[in-house]
């Protein structure tokens, strides 16, 4: 599978504006302008296929499996297990040498909820992408969602760090319309801890690290491209910074 990102149009004023200011308070907190305290996991991501009619993306509706990364993160963050906008961001490290990006926030599962990120206690649960992709003319979403024969990832980045050293816990990944049902097309894995080198080092694009026939849609896909930018920036990082292609 061949992935080529998307020509970046030619920045205007507001975009420098956003990208800019973004870089600036990355470089006051000196390091992520977003979800700064995290953890960063090794996973191993399959994908089972699309059940019932193809979404029209070829890496969600094939079946395979790829080596990837996973971050847990904290929003604000809030101490210890104090509700929060709960973070996960997943990197499949695909065969041409680039990779597709998800990022997900804690949100809740039904049509009206999934487009809210909704602060809580703990890791296990959804996690939408908050804002739709275009596929064609249609909007889809994405999701992680929790798998109740896994272990619970608990309340605390330290409870997901234990859970991943005694078990690889597991995550399920789901698609669905504006309105219709959550359908599952695969899953990924949780294993060894990465550093917290590795941790700051990596740097995700959501925007741009997308699969061919996916874009981002509206208004906050822009600001969030901008807001990465600037963040990424500030740190010294690329859109591909990062990462681990071992296997759980």
């Amino acid at each position: 599978m061949t992935v080529t990102p998307p020509a970046r149009r030619t920045a205007g004023p507001a975009a420098t504006a956003v990208e800019r200011a973004s870089a600036a308070l990355g470089r006051l907190r000196r390091g992520r302008l977003l979800h700064p305290a995290g953890a960063s996991f090794v996973a191993e991501v399959t994908i089972w296929g699309t059940p019932g009619p193809p979404t029209g993306v070829g890496l969600l509706d094939d079946p395979g499996r790829y080596a990837g990364t996973v971050r847990l993160s904290k929003g604000t963050p809030t101490p210890g297990s104090w509700p929060d906008v709960l973070g996960l961001a997943l990197r499949m490290h695909l065969d041409s040498g680039r990779s597709f990006d998800l990022l997900v926030s804690s949100s809740g599962a039904a049509p009206v909820l999934r487009s809210l990120p909704l602060p809580r206690r703990r890791f296990a649960g959804t996690y939408s992408t908050i804002v739709g992709f275009r596929v064609g003319r249609r909007r889809l979403w994405l999701a992680a969602l929790a798998d109740p024969e896994a272990v619970d990832l608990g309340r605390s980045l330290a409870a997901a760090a234990a859970a991943a050293r005694t078990d690889a816990p597991r995550l399920v990944l789901a698609v669905a319309s504006a309105v219709g049902p959550w359908r599952p097309v695969g899953q990924f894995s949780i294993g060894a801890r990465l550093s917290a080198r590795e941790d700051a080092a990596l740097a995700f694009d959501p925007v741009r690290n997308l699969p061919p026939g996916m874009r981002a849609a509206g208004p906050p896909a822009w600001l969030r491209d901008q807001t990465y930018r600037g963040s990424r920036r500030a740190r010294g990082a690329s859109g591909q910074s990062g990462g681990s292609t071992a296997t759980v």
